[in-house]
C-alpha cells in the first residue's frame, strides 16, 4: 500500500510575498470534470495560417518567404504608442498605458515546437529575443518576452511563435518581484534568486543542471510542474549572455521541454516568459535574469489544473508537492552527456 501523503502545508513565495497552499492528498481524488485533448500533428505549411511564409495576415499585409526566425509588429497589439486617456485620481484612479507589441515567429515550419526543433533553431530564437530587446530604449519601463504554446493556454494560432509586449510602466507581478529582490539585496547584499539557485542546485527540486544554466521546481511553485530557469552566472539581462551561455541555453531549454513532452506523452502546453532587464545598464539591484515555465497539466495529457474557486477567492493551491513534480521531470529527461 502506498504511503499516505503527509497532509497540507503552506509555503512562502519570497518573489511575490505571498503564500501557496500545498495539498498533495487531493491528487488521488476522482475526476469526472473537463478533460483536454492532446494536440495532433499538423501540416508543415497551412494556407489558412496568418504566420506561415507567403500568406496574408488579417491586416492585409503579406508575410515574406522567411526561412528562419522572423518578427514583425503585432497587427492587434495590447499596447500602442499613443493614448489620449487622462489620468484619474482617488479610488477610481487610472493612468494611460503606452507601448508596443511584436510577434516572434520561431520557424517557417507550421508544425514544429521549441521542444521538437534542434539546438540551431533554439539558438536562432535566442538571437531573435536579444535583437528584439534592443529595439526598445529607456522610454520603455519593461519589455516582456513570452510564449503561449497550445490551445489549452489560449494560443490563437498553433504556428510556433512568441510575443513581445513593451510598456511605459512596470506590470504588477513584475513590480512585486522587483520590490522583493531589491529589498532582499538591501538587507543582505546578495541576489535573492542567486541564493535560492545555489541551495537548489543539488537538492530534491532540481530538474536539470548544465554548464551555464539551472532549472528547478520552486519550493513555492503555484502550477503543478512550474519550473524556474536561471543562469549559473549572476546577470540581469539576456543581452549580456556569452556565446557559450546562449548555446547552452538552447541545449538546456530543449532538454527541459522534451522532458515535459516525455512525461505527459504529448506536446505539452505551457506559458513561458523571461523576467530580465531589457538594457545593458541600470538594472535594479539584486535582479537575476530568470524564466518562468508554466504548464497547466496536472497528472496526464488530458488533465488540467484549473485556477478557480479557492484560488480565485482565497489563495493559490497545488495538488502535488514540488519535490514530486521535480522527480517526475528528472525521470523524463532524455539522455544527455
Amino acid at each position: 500500500m502506498a504511503e499516505a501523503p503527509p497532509g497540507a502545508e503552506r509555503r512562502y513565495d519570497p518573489l511575490l510575498d505571498a503564500w501557496v497552499l500545498v495539498s498533495p492528498q487531493r491528487a488521488a481524488r476522482p475526476w469526472l470534470g473537463a478533460r483536454g485533448t492532446p494536440e495532433p500533428p499538423g501540416p508543415s505549411f497551412d494556407p489558412a495560417c496568418a504566420l506561415c511564409p507567403g500568406n496574408t495576415r488579417a491586416s492585409g499585409i503579406a508575410m515574406p518567404a522567411y526561412e528562419g526566425a522572423y518578427s514583425f509588429a503585432n497587427d492587434f497589439p495590447a499596447l500602442t504608442a499613443e493614448s489620449t486617456l487622462e489620468a484619474g485620481e482617488g479610488l477610481f484612479r487610472r493612468a494611460p498605458a503606452r507601448g508596443a507589441g511584436r510577434v516572434l515567429c520561431f520557424s517557417p515550419n507550421h508544425d514544429l515546437t521549441l521542444a521538437e526543433g534542434d539546438d540551431a533553431l533554439r539558438q536562432d530564437v535566442i538571437a531573435l529575443w536579444r535583437d528584439e530587446l534592443q529595439r526598445f530604449g529607456p522610454e520603455m519601463a519593461w519589455v516582456q518576452l513570452f510564449e503561449n504554446r497550445g490551445a489549452m493556454m489560449g494560443c490563437s494560432n498553433p504556428h510556433p511563435h512568441g510575443q513581445l509586449w513593451a510598456s511605459d510602466f512596470v506590470p504588477s507581478l513584475v513590480a512585486q518581484e522587483l520590490r522583493s529582490q531589491q529589498a532582499y539585496f538591501e538587507r543582505t547584499g546578495a541576489a535573492l534568486l542567486a541564493v535560492v539557485r545555489d541551495q537548489e542546485v543539488e537538492g530534491p527540486r532540481v530538474v536539470l543542471v548544465t554548464e551555464g544554466w539551472v532549472s528547478w521546481v520552486p519550493f513555492w511553485a503555484r502550477w503543478p510542474y512550474e519550473v524556474l530557469l536561471v543562469p549559473r552566472r549572476n546577470l540581469a539581462s539576456l543581452l549580456v549572455l556569452t556565446e557559450d551561455e546562449q548555446n547552452d541555453l538552447a541545449r538546456h531549454l530543449g532538454l527541459l521541454l522534451k522532458a515535459y513532452d516525455r512525461h505527459f506523452a504529448c506536446r505539452t502546453p505551457y506559458s513561458f516568459g523571461w523576467h530580465g532587464w531589457h538594457g545593458l545598464a541600470h538594472a535594479p539591484p539584486g535582479l537575476l535574469l530568470h524564466a518562468h515555465l508554466l504548464p497547466p497539466l496536472l497528472n496526464g495529457p488530458d488533465r488540467q489544473k484549473f485556477m478557480v474557486g479557492y484560488e480565485l477567492l482565497a489563495e493559490t493551491q497545488r495538488d502535488l508537492t514540488p519535490e514530486a513534480a521535480a522527480a517526475a521531470l528528472r525521470a523524463a529527461l532524455p539522455p544527455f552527456p
